[in-house]
C-alpha cells in the first residue's frame, strides 16, 4: 500500500481530544476543521520547558536513496510513547515546492505518518502563504518609495537583496525584471523570486519567541543602501507592524496526531541547506512543555540541519537537548562506498563498509557538541542480516549505541529498541551540549571552525565578492551573529560529487550574505538553488482528485 492509501485507513481523533491528551484545553485551541488547530501561546511555559527531554533526529549526509529522517522521528516519537513516555514529535511544515515536484511530501511514511496528510502536505493553516504575502508585501512597499516622490528614501535600486516568493518551484522566475511599462509602473530593476521556504520571513518566525520578538527581528531586515551608502532596513520603510499582522496566527503552532493517536506539532519550513532547517523555537518549546519527551529533526545531515539547530536554534532560545539519533541506512553507506542506485537493493558488505565513514564523521561532528550520538538503521526489506550485522559491529567497535527500526512497516513497535536507548541515555545524564563557536568570535573563525572542524576541509578561500562582503558586514556591526552555511546536502564537502568522507579539501565562499533579521550570517558556497525547477516528470503528474474530493497520488 502507499502512505496515502496507509493514512486514508486510519481512524482519526477529533482534534479536540488531541489537544486534551495534550494537556491543553480544549476550549483553548483555534480549529481547523476537525483535525488540525492552532495551540495557544499560553501554552509555553519556561520553566515546564527546563525540565523536559529535547531528542534531535539527525541523519548521515543524503543520498537519493533516502534516509528517512522524518519518518524515523514519528516512528521514535511513537515508541516512546509506548514504553510509557509522555512524547510529542515536532516537523517542520512540507513546502509545495517538493509536494509537487520531486521528493514528494514531508508527513513520514508508512505506519509512521502524521495525518491528516493531505491537508499538511498542501495549504495546511495558511502558514506558508502568511509569510508569502509578508514577505512580498515588503517586496511592495520597497518598490513603493522607490517610486514615491514625498516619501522617498533614496534607497539605490542596484543595492536592494530583497527578492519576492512563492511557494512553487518555477525555474522562470529565478531572475526577472519588474517595474516596466512606464513612468506609472515602477522603476525598472532586476530581481526575481524564491522560494518560500528560503525566505528570510520564514527564517525569523522559526527563531522568534514571541510577537514582539517577530516584529523587532522583521524590523530589523536588511534591504540594501542609500544613494549616500547609508543602510536601510525595513524598520525605515515602517513596514514591520503591518508584515507582523500577516503573521498573528502563522506565529502560533499547528497541532495534528500521529497514525497512534499521539500529539504532533508541525510549524515552520525553512530549508536546511540555506537556512536553519527546522521548526520554530515556539513549537519546539511548545512540546516541551506539554511532554516529557520531545522528538524534533533538522533537515538533510548533521553537518548542515544538526549543526545549525545546535548553533543557531539551541543557542538562540537557550534550549539544550539531551540526545542527538542519527540515522541512517544501509542502502545509503552502499552509495556513499561507492555503489551505483540501480545496485542498492543488493547485498553488498564491501559497498557498505566503504560507505561507513561518512556515517563515522557524522558521530564525530555529534561528539563535538559534548553529546554521544544513537545510531539508528531504518530498516529495509532489501538490506540483509550480513550487512546489517556488519554496521551493528561498526557501532559497537565505536562504543555507539545503534539499533534497527523498522517503523516504515511497524510503526512504534518497529522502535522499541530504540526509544528505549534513547531513554537510558537521557537518564544517565551524560550529554554536556556545548556549543562549537561563540558567536563573537571574528566571523572568518566562525567560518573556518565548521569548515575544518564539521565539514573537514584543510582550508577557506573567499572570493573576491566574499572578501568585500565581509568587510561589509564589519562596517554594518553584525558581525557577532551566527554562521548559516549555504552548502550542497549532498556532501561533506561543497562538491556535491565527493561521496562519504572527503579529504584535503578547500571550501570555497563565493559570497556571503546577511540575514540580520533571523540573525545570521549566510556563507554561499557553491551553487545553491533558491528557486527550483520542476523535473521532467514532476509528482504534481500523478496527484489528483475525484468528484468526491478525495486527492490520490501524494506520497
Amino acid at each position: 500500500m502507499t502512505d496515502l492509501e496507509i493514512a486514508n485507513k486510519c481512524q482519526l481523533q477529533p482534534i479536540q481530544q488531541i489537544a486534551e491528551n495534550l494537556g491543553v484545553d480544549p476550549e483553548s485551541i483555534e480549529m481547523y476543521g476537525k483535525y488540525k488547530a492552532k495551540l495557544p501561546l499560553e501554552a509555553l511555559d519556561e520553566k515546564l520547558v527546563e525540565r523536559s527531554n529535547l531528542i534531535l533526529v539527525s541523519a548521515i549526509s543524503p543520498t537519493p536513496g533516502g534516509e528517512g529522517k522524518t519518518t524515523m522521528s514519528i516512528g521514535l516519537s511513537e515508541a516512546l510513547n509506548q514504553i510509557g513516555k509522555k512524547t510529542t514529535v515536532v516537523l517542520r511544515e512540507p513546502s509545495l515546492g517538493p509536494v509537487f515536484g520531486m521528493k514528494g511530501g514531508a508527513t513520514g511514511g508508512g505506519r509512521a505518518q502524521v495525518l491528516p496528510m493531505e491537508d499538511i502536505n498542501l495549504h495546511f493553516t495558511g502558514d506558508f502563504s502568511a509569510i508569502e504575502k509578508a514577505n512580498n508585501l515588503l517586496s511592495a512597499i520597497i518598490d513603493n518609495n522607490l517610486q514615491s516622490k514625498s516619501n522617498s528614501l533614496g534607497i539605490d535600486p542596484r543595492t536592494i537583496a530583497w527578492k519576492r516568493v512563492m511557494d512553487l518551484n518555477d525555474r522562470a522566475l529565478r531572475n526577472i525584471v519588474v517595474g516596466l511599462g512606464g513612468t506609472t509602473s515602477g522603476i525598472p530593476r532586476e530581481t526575481g523570486f524564491d522560494i518560500t521556504a528560503a525566505s528570510e520571513i520564514m527564517a525569523i518566525l522559526c527563531l522568534s519567541s514571541d510577537l514582539i520578538d517577530l516584529k523587532k527581528r522583521l524590523g530589523n531586515i536588511f534591504i540594501g543602501y542609500t544613494f549616500d551608502k547609508t543602510p536601510i532596513y525595513a524598520r525605515d520603510l515602517k513596514a514591520e507592524g503591518a508584515m507582523t499582522a500577516l503573521l498573528k496566527d502563522a506565529i502560533k503552532p499547528n497541532l495534528v496526531q500521529t497514525i497512534e493517536g499521539n500529539p504532533a506539532i508541525i510549524h515552520g519550513g525553512p530549508f536546511a541547506n540555506i537556512a536553519q532547517g527546522t521548526n520554530t523555537v515556539i513549537a519546539t518549546k511548545m512540546a516541551m512543555s506539554l511532554s516529557d519527551y520531545t522528538v524534533t529533526e533538522a533537515g538533510f545531515g548533521f553537518d548542515l540541519g544538526g549543526e545549525k539547530f545546535l548553533d543557531i536554534k539551541c543557542q538562540s532560545a537557550g534550549l539544550k537537548p539531551k540526545a542527538v539519533v542519527l540515522t541512517t541506512t544501509i542502502r545509503a553507506l552502499k552509495y556513499h562506498g561507492g555503489a551505483d542506485l540501480s545496485t542498492l537493493k543488493e547485498p553488498n558488505v564491501k559497498a557498505l563498509e566503504n560507505g561507513i565513514p561518512n556515517l563515522e564523521k557524522h558521530i564525530e561532528n555529534v561528539e563535538k557538541f559534548g553529546i554521544t550520538p544513537i545510531i539508528a538503521i531504518n530498516k529495509f526489506s532489501t538490506d540483509s542480516e550480513e550487512e546489517i550485522e556488519a554496521l551493528l559491529a561498526f557501532a559497537r567497535s565505536k562504543n555507539i549505541k545503534a539499533a534497527v527500526a523498522d517503523v516504515w512497516a511497524n510503526g512504534g513497535k518497529g522502535a522499541l529498541e530504540l526509544a528505549q536507548a534513547v531513554v537510558d541515555s537521557v537518564e544517565a545524564e551524560t550529554a554536556a551540549f556545548k556549543a562549537l563557536y561563540d558567536w563573537k568570535s571574528p566571523v572568518e573563525e566562525k567560518i573556518n571552525k565548521i569548515a575544518k572542524e564539521i565539514y573537514g576541509a584543510t582550508r577557506v578561500e573567499y572570493s573576491a565578492k566574499a572578501q568585500s562582503d565581509l568587510k561589509r558586514i564589519y562596517n554594518l556591526g553584525l558581525d557577532a551573529m551566527p554562521i548559516c552555511m549555504a552548502k550542497t546536502e549532498k556532501s561533506l564537502s561543497d562538491n556535491p560529487k565527493l561521496m562519504g568522507r572527503p579529504a584535503d579539501f578547500s571550501l570555497a565562499v563565493r559570497e556571503i550574505e546577511i540575514a540580520a533579521g533571523a540573525g545570521f550570517i549566510i556563507p554561499i558556497t557553491g551553487n545553491i538553488m533558491r528557486m527550483p525547477g520542476l523535473p521532467a516528470h514532476p509528482a504534481a503528474e500523478q496527484i489528483d482528485v475525484n468528484e468526491e474530493g478525495k486527492i490520490t497520488g501524494l506520497f
